[in-house]
C-alpha cells in the first residue's frame, strides 16, 4: 500500500499534462485577443477599399460611406 502511495506522489506525468494545458490555454487567449484587435482594423480597411471602389465605379460612395475624394488629374 505504501509503495503505491509513494509511486503516486513521485509520478509527475499528470503535472506535465496540466502544465501543457495551461500553456495551450494562455496561447489561445493571446490569439483571441490579437485576432479581435486585428479584426476591427481589417474590417475598417475593407470598408475603405469598398468605398474607394464604389467611388471609382459610380462616382458615389456606398451608403453611409464618406464622400468620394476629388479626382486628381
Amino acid at each position: 500500500m505504501f509503495a503505491t502511495v509513494r509511486r503516486f506522489v513521485r509520478n509527475e506525468s499528470g503535472a506535465t499534462a496540466i502544465e501543457y494545458g495551461l500553456i495551450a490555454a494562455l496561447i489561445s487567449v493571446a490569439a483571441i485577443i490579437a485576432m479581435t484587435a486585428m479584426g476591427t482594423s481589417l474590417g475598417n480597411l475593407f470598408t475603405d477599399v469598398a468605398n474607394t471602389l464604389s467611388c471609382a465605379a459610380t462616382g458615389e460612395p456606398i451608403e453611409g460611406g464618406e464622400a468620394c475624394p476629388a479626382e486628381e488629374g
